[in-house]
């Protein structure tokens, strides 16, 4: 069969990035005639684009690779790989435990791609999980897959540094390296041209952004003001920061941009000063705190939302009450709440005792989300009443005749558009909500 003929159903697990990876996977292939495709019954490839954050995460994907056997069964020809974290956590595992998996590639291997397909055609297993200090991607425009064309990822560094002691993503995804603003400016203009409206720029932790411009060095808040002043009309999001680094600049830049997003995901992982050392974060509560603070006295309409671990190694039930009580203090528009599973070659697997019960893990983490239950509830009624600008996403699942969209603070509203298409921008007023949706009506 001609490779023009051969077509690639790409499959996406996990966080923003990995979907921003998967759309310039989607480019490479499609730039060396490969078709992709979103029918699975018509691909002969499977490239599955996974996570390795969560034990979970890991245990889905090897029951996915279960259940495609029996696709593969009534089409033989089918070859399946697997992309991303996990496949550059366990290459020689995938290869050996898998009897189904012909191809496996690292983050910083997808250029690879069609020459790894070229091996496996000839019958052979294939696989490259070198990480880089350079690869950025930069120069690839990303085939944009099952956008909705309104909103679109942009990844502007790849790699992290920081080393947190649960966390695997620098054994994954390697060092931290920055893209050239020039590409990321580019990279959003087109989308822009092309009718997108909102762009979400992507890095494990934004605000280490650095470029050197002839001498001068590119920040983050620099970067995205420049991504700002494209169009008014283009929104703009970011994720993720780390608290460590969030500066004054950066809120001074979302202040000052009325399109950049009022809403900031601020990881703080637990509420005990003890915990936020035995995972490296680099922070005290008290820094975490003063963050906060900052982003309500430049932006009262800031929306704030948070990733948290429930019981991480060593961590005491005034740990867990601790953490409790910071989720009172900030009041999270909304959470990422986890419980710990332990990671192989992190510093917690090679040095800490992963001693807090299952059980206790699991009630710990049902009293965080009982908790942030309510105070999503707090901040979504501390809406009604309120007028919203609004961009259209779409049709709502549940009433066809309803349209929704997200405002600045990124909650969804869901209100009677007759007459108004996606990709509006519409104002609306609230009138009624739930814990996760507001409702309104257009103000004409």
């Amino acid at each position: 069969m001609d490779t023009n003929n051969r077509k690639i159903y790409i499959e996406t697990y996990g966080c923003q990035m990995n979907f921003s990876d998967s759309e310039i996977v989607g480019s490479i292939l499609s730039t060396h005639e490969y078709t992709i495709t979103d029918e699975i019954n018509e691909a002969d490839y499977i490239l599955i684009n996974t996570c390795a954050i969560r034990d979970n995460a890991e245990q889905r994907i090897r029951k996915r690779l279960r259940e495609l056997k029996a696709l593969q069964r009534k089409r033989p020809h089918l070859k399946i790989g697997v992309l991303g974290c996990m496949a550059e956590r366990l290459k020689d595992a995938l290869m050996e435990e898998e009897d189904n998996v012909s191809l496996v590639a690292g983050p910083d291997a997808y250029r690879s791609l069609p020459s790894l397909l070229k091996e496996v055609d000839s019958g052979h297993k294939a696989a490259n999980v070198l990480l880089s200090e350079e690869e950025t991607y930069g120069e690839i425009d990303p085939v944009r897959l099952g956008s909705n064309g309104i909103s679109a990822f942009i990844s502007i560094m790849r790699g992290c540094e920081n080393f947190c002691a649960y966390c695997v993503v620098p054994y994954t995804r390697g060092r931290e390296r920055s893209r050239d603003p020039k590409t990321i400016v580019d990279e959003a203009r087109r989308l822009f041209e092309k009718g997108y409206k909102e762009v979400t720029l992507l890095g494990q932790n934004v605000n280490s952004y650095r470029w050197d411009e002839s001498g001068t060095m590119v920040t983050f808040p620099q970067l995205i003001s420049r991504v700002a002043e494209i169009n008014p009309q283009l929104r703009v999001r970011y994720s993720t920061s780390h608290p460590k680094d969030l500066s004054d600049e950066l809120i001074e830049a979302m202040a000052t941009h009325d399109n950049i997003c009022k809403c900031i995901h601020l990881p703080v992982q637990s509420g005990s000063n003890h915990m936020l050392k035995a995972m490296n974060r680099k922070y005290t509560v008290e820094w975490y705190m003063d963050r906060i603070e900052a982003i309500r006295r430049r932006m009262p309409d800031c929306a704030i939302t948070t990733d948290v671990i429930a019981g991480f190694c060593g961590e005491t039930e005034d740990d867990h009450l601790q953490t409790l009580e910071l989720f009172r203090k900030v009041g999270y528009d909304y959470s990422f709440m986890f419980k710990y599973s332990m990671r192989p070659n992190t510093y917690a697997h090679k040095y800490l005792n992963d001693n807090v019960s299952e059980e206790e893990k699991t009630r710990r983490l049902e009293e965080i989300i009982k908790l942030q239950g309510e105070l999503s509830l707090e901040s979504y009624r501390r809406d009604v009443g309120k007028r919203f600008e609004v961009l259209v996403e779409g049709t709502s699942k549940r009433n066809k005749a309803q349209l929704f969209g997200r405002n600045s603070q990124n909650k969804v509203i869901v209100f009677d558009g007759e007459g108004h298409s996606k990709g509006e921008y519409i104002t609306v007023e609230v009138t009624d909500c739930t814990s996760a949706t507001l409702i309104g009506h257009i103000v004409k």
